[in-house]
């Protein structure tokens, strides 16, 4: 068999994809979270927290040898070429591995996912054949995130304003699932869609 067709999955913050992610892992799809290997190649002992740490000096790591995230958050967001130089890093590093786990061996579906918030504002999307939004009421989003992540509405609010415009994100979908709705109907958006997709990557 060739290599598995690449479908993507985004949507907002607070919108559900991992929780659709997980509905398609339980038939069998095997997926790839942007936000994990984004983490996993700046680890210690990666080449690119060599480099971070020869650029920034050691004050952007931590005691134990791990990145200070905080740290080189403060440092890129006052000053616009720094960011710009630590994306030339780290971009093609976290397309590189995501290419690389995206071609699982012994694998037996048509398709993989690749899961990312970041996917249409990037380069990550050509990666994909395909594109399936996770998508919420913006209320939704913010009621969500405040319970999740203990922020207040303000700050969830920015964040959204930062992002993709919902109407803009829904434009450029293939697909869309949604995910304000009882999740025994969300799953069975999920299987319907996972039928849909296998009968067309075959085919």
């Amino acid at each position: 068999m060739g290599n598995p067709a690449v479908i993507g999955l985004t949507g907002g913050i607070g919108s559900g994809k991992s929780t659709v992610a997980t509905m398609f892992g339980d038939l069998g799809v095997h997926w790839v979270d942007a936000d994990i290997v984004a983490r996993e190649v700046v680890e210690p002992g990666t080449p690119a927290l060599t480099e971070i740490a020869a650029h920034f000096g050691d004050q952007i790591l931590q005691a134990d040898g791990t990145l200070d995230r905080a740290a080189l958050r403060t440092i890129i967001f006052q000053d616009a070429n720094e960011r710009e130089w630590l994306e030339g890093l780290l971009h093609p590093t976290i397309r590189d591995e995501l290419a690389r786990q995206l071609q699982p061996t012994d694998y037996d579906q048509p398709y993989v996912l690749l899961v990312s918030p970041l996917l249409l504002e990037t380069d990550q999307h050509t990666l994909v054949d395909k594109a399936i939004v996770v998508d919420v009421p913006e209320e939704t989003q913010i009621e969500r995130t405040m319970s999740r992540d203990s922020n207040d509405r303000d700050q969830v609010e920015r964040i959204i304003a930062a992002q993709m415009p919902r109407q803009h994100r829904l434009g450029r979908a293939d697909y869309v699932i949604h995910n304000d709705q009882p999740l025994e109907q969300v799953r069975s958006q999920v299987a319907s869609l996972h039928q849909q997709l296998t009968d067309m990557t075959r085919g």
